[in-house]
C-alpha cells in the first residue's frame, strides 16, 4: 500500500490526495504532525532520496530553527531533527513501496503512476 507523509492542511498534499483519489488509487495518509514520524525511517528516506530531496529548507520551520542546528544539519543529525520538527520534510512524501517520491508535479504522478491511471 502506498503511504502518503503529509500534513492534513497543506494546500500541495491535498492537491496530491485529490489526484490520488481521482485516479483511484488506494493510499494510506500518514499525517506528520499528527502521528510524528520514526528517526529510523527519516534516515531510510534520507539514504534513498538525500537530504536535501527529504528537507524543506524554505519552509517556515527551516527558518524557525537555531541557527547551529540549520547549519550543522546533515544526514546523521537530521532523523533526530526531524523527528522533533516533522514539518521540516518536504510534502508530500510517497512511499510506493518499491521507492520514495517528493513533491507534487500532475505530470510526474502521471508517470510515477500510469498504470494506475484511469
Amino acid at each position: 500500500m502506498i503511504t502518503v507523509y503529509g500534513i492534513g492542511n497543506c494546500d500541495t498534499v491535498r492537491k496530491a490526495r485529490r489526484w490520488l483519489e481521482g485516479h483511484g488509487i488506494e493510499y494510506r495518509f500518514h499525517d506528520l504532525r499528527e502521528d510524528g514520524v520514526d528517526p529510523a525511517e527519516v534516515a531510510r528516506w534520507i539514504d534513498e532520496l538525500g537530504l536535501d530531496a527529504v528537507v524543506n529548507r524554505r519552509s517556515t520551520s527551516w527558518r524557525a530553527l537555531p541557527p547551529a542546528t540549520r547549519d550543522g544539519l546533515d544526514a546523521a543529525s537530521a532523523p533526530a531533527v526531524i523527528a522533533e520538527h516533522p514539518t521540516l520534510v518536504k510534502r508530500p512524501l510517497l512511499d510506493l513501496g518499491t521507492g520514495l517520491h517528493t513533491g507534487f508535479r500532475e505530470t510526474d504522478y502521471e508517470h510515477l503512476f500510469e498504470r494506475h491511471t484511469l
